[in-house]
C-alpha cells in the first residue's frame, strides 16, 4: 500500500515537468521512513495541501485522469502516463510543412504561368496597337492614295522640267513658241506646288491632278514635235486592236493606279481590262487578289469606268470557291481561271459569276510543278491578245519548258500548240501580243526584262532587251489589253499601267 501511495505521490511531479512546472521534484523517500500508522487518506491529503507537489488539487485530479501505476518485484513504482492533448503537436506540425511545401510549389507553377501570359499580353498588345494604327488610317478616307502615288507624280513633273529646260535651249529653232514654252514652264512650276499641297488636302484630288498632267504631256509632245520644220514626222501608232507593226520595241515608265481594294497584305494576284473585239473601246476594268495564302482566288471586283476603280465606287464584288493563282485572263465578258488543285480552266460568266463551262488542259503540269519565279501556283497562265485567248503552261514531255496553246473561248478546246525552248521556272512573267509570246526577268528589285520572245505566226524565238521598270520588288502579273495596247501589271498588291510601244516597221 505505501509504495503504491509513493507512486501516486512522484507522478505529480513528472507531470509537472511534463507541462513545463519549474518547480524542483521532491526526492522520492523509501517506503520504510514512512509509519505504518499513518492513513493512506491522511498522507494523500497532506501530499495535497504541499504546495512544493505541483499543481492544484484540481487540476493535479484533471491531470492524473489517464495513468497506471504499480510495485514491481524490486519494490520499485513503475508508471505509465498518457499525457493530455496539451502537449507540442509535433505530427500536425509536420504535416503542416508538407501541405506548405506542396502549396508553395502550386504556386511557383501558376507564377510562371502568369508571367508567360503577361508577355503574350505584351505582343498581343503590340498587334492590336498597330492594326489600330492601319485602321485608322483607312478610316480617314476610302481611298488609300500612299506616298508612292504622289512620288510618282512629282517624278513625271520632273521630267517635264526637263523637257521644257531642253526646249528652251533649242528655243531658237522653234519659231514663234518661246511663249508657249514659257507658259508651260508656269504651269507646271504651278503643277509642282499643287502636288505638294494635295498631299495634305483631300486625296480624291489625285484624279484631277493625273488629268492634268496628262494634258500637259500631250502639248509638251506637241510643242517638241514643231521644233524644226525639217524633222520628218514619226509614223503615227498602229490602229487600236490590229498588227500591223514590228513587233514590242518598248515599254513606257509605270503609272501607278492604285492599291488592291484588298489592302496591302494581298500582295498576289491580276488585274486588266475586258477585251471584245465586237466592242474593243468598251470593256469593265476587273480586279482579282489572291487570299493571303497567294494561292486562293476566292473574291474579285468589277468596275465599269477607270474613274470608279480610282474612286472604289460602283463595285460589284464577287466570291467564287474554286479559283487557284494569278494567271486569271477576261476576254468577251468572261472569265478564265485555273480551277482548284487540278489542270482544268474554268469559264465563269461575269453577269451571274457562273462557271459556264470546265475544260481539262491536256498533259499540263499543275500545283507549282512548274510556276512562274518567285511566283505560285501559277502554272496555267491564260492571255488574251487581238487573235483571242491563250494558255501558256508547261508539261512533264516538255521537261518545263514553256508551251503555247490557242483556246476555243466557247469551248476551252485546245486548237493549236506550240513548244518553246525557254525554261518556265526561269522566266518570272509573260504575255501575249499579235500572237507573240514575251518572256519576263528579273534583273532586281526595281527592273525586269523582257529577254525572251517567240512568234507563233512564224515558230520563231529570240532574245529581247526591253527595260520594264517596276514600284515594288515582284510581279505577280501581266495583262495585255489589245485595243488600250497597254500592260495591267499586279506588282505587290498594286495595280500598274504600262504604254507599249511598237515597232512601226511591219513584219
Amino acid at each position: 500500500m505505501m509504495s503504491g501511495i509513493l507512486c501516486l505521490l512522484a507522478l505529480p511531479f513528472l507531470l509537472g515537468q511534463t507541462t513545463g512546472d519549474l518547480e524542483p521534484p521532491i526526492p522520492s523517500t523509501p517506503s520504510s521512513s514512512f509509519p505504518d500508522s499513518v492513513p493512506s487518506s491522511s498522507f494523500l491529503s497532506a501530499s495535497s495541501s504541499n504546495s512544493s507537489f505541483g499543481p492544484s488539487p484540481g487540476s493535479v485530479s484533471q491531470s492524473l485522469s489517464n495513468f497506471t501505476g504499480f510495485e514491481d518485484d524490486h519494490g520499485t513504482c513503475q508508471c505509465s502516463v498518457t499525457l493530455p492533448d496539451t502537449t507540442f503537436p509535433v505530427q500536425r506540425v509536420e504535416r503542416l510543412e508538407v501541405t506548405a511545401h506542396i502549396l508553395s510549389q502550386k504556386f511557383e507553377k501558376e507564377l510562371s504561368k502568369v508571367r508567360e501570359y503577361v508577355q503574350l499580353i505584351s505582343v498581343y498588345e503590340k498587334k492590336l496597337l498597330n492594326l489600330t494604327v492601319r485602321v485608322e488610317i483607312m478610316e480617314k478616307d476610302t481611298i488609300s492614295y500612299t506616298e508612292l502615288d504622289f512620288e510618282l507624280i512629282k517624278i513625271e513633273v520632273q521630267e517635264m522640267e526637263k523637257l521644257v529646260t531642253q526646249l528652251k535651249g533649242s528655243v531658237g529653232s522653234v519659231v514663234g513658241s518661246t511663249a508657249i514654252v514659257d507658259q508651260l514652264e508656269v504651269e507646271i512650276r504651278n503643277m509642282t506646288l499643287l502636288v505638294e499641297k494635295l498631299e495634305t488636302l483631300d486625296k480624291n484630288n489625285v484624279l484631277a491632278i493625273r488629268r492634268e498632267i496628262l494634258a500637259l504631256k500631250t502639248r509638251l509632245k506637241e510643242c517638241e514635235a514643231s521644233k524644226g520644220e525639217n524633222v520628218p514626222v514619226s509614223p503615227p501608232p498602229p490602229a487600236p486592236g490590229s498588227c500591223g507593226h514590228g513587233g514590242v520595241m518598248n515599254i513606257s515608265k509605270p503609272a501607278v493606279v492604285q492599291l488592291n481594294w484588298r489592302g496591302f497584305a494581298y500582295k498576289y494576284g491580276a488585274w486588266g481590262r475586258d477585251y471584245s473585239p465586237q466592242h474593243p473601246e468598251g470593256g469593265l476594268y476587273w480586279v482579282a487578289p489572291l487570299n493571303t495564302d497567294g494561292r486562293t482566288l476566292e473574291y474579285y471586283r468589277l468596275h465599269n469606268t477607270l474613274d470608279d476603280l480610282l474612286l472604289y465606287v460602283n463595285a460589284r464584288d464577287y466570291r467564287i470557291t474554286y479559283g487557284q493563282g494569278g494567271g486569271t485572263a477576261v476576254y468577251n465578258n468572261f472569265m478564265y481561271v485555273n480551277w482548284y488543285n487540278t489542270r482544268s480552266i474554268a469559264k465563269i460568266n461575269l453577269s451571274n459569276n457562273r462557271a459556264e463551262v470546265t475544260q481539262s488542259l491536256p498533259n499540263a503540269a499543275y500545283n507549282n510543278r512548274f510556276s512562274y519565279a518567285n511566283v505560285g501556283w501559277q502554272d496555267i497562265d491564260l492571255a488574251v491578245d487581238e487573235n483571242g485567248l491563250w494558255v501558256i503552261y508547261s508539261t512533264e514531255a516538255s521537261t518545263g519548258n514553256m508551251v503555247i496553246s490557242k483556246l476555243n473561248d466557247t469551248t476551252l478546246v485546245v486548237l493549236n500548240t506550240w513548244y518553246t525552248r525557254q525554261y518556265k521556272p526561269s522566266v518570272s512573267n509573260a504575255f501575249m501580243v499579235c500572237g507573240v509570246l514575251y518572256a519576263t526577268r528579273t534583273l532586281n528589285t526595281k527592273t525586269e526584262e523582257i529577254f525572251y520572245y517567240y512568234d507563233t505566226n512564224t515558230g520563231k524565238e529570240g532574245r529581247l532587251d526591253i527595260t520594264l521598270h517596276k514600284m515594288q520588288e515582284r510581279v505577280q502579273s501581266i495583262n495585255y489589253h489589245p485595243f488600250e495596247q497597254k500592260l495591267f501589271v499586279y506588282n505587290d498588291g498594286y495595280l500598274l499601267n504600262y504604254d507599249v510601244i511598237f515597232n512601226q516597221k511591219p513584219k
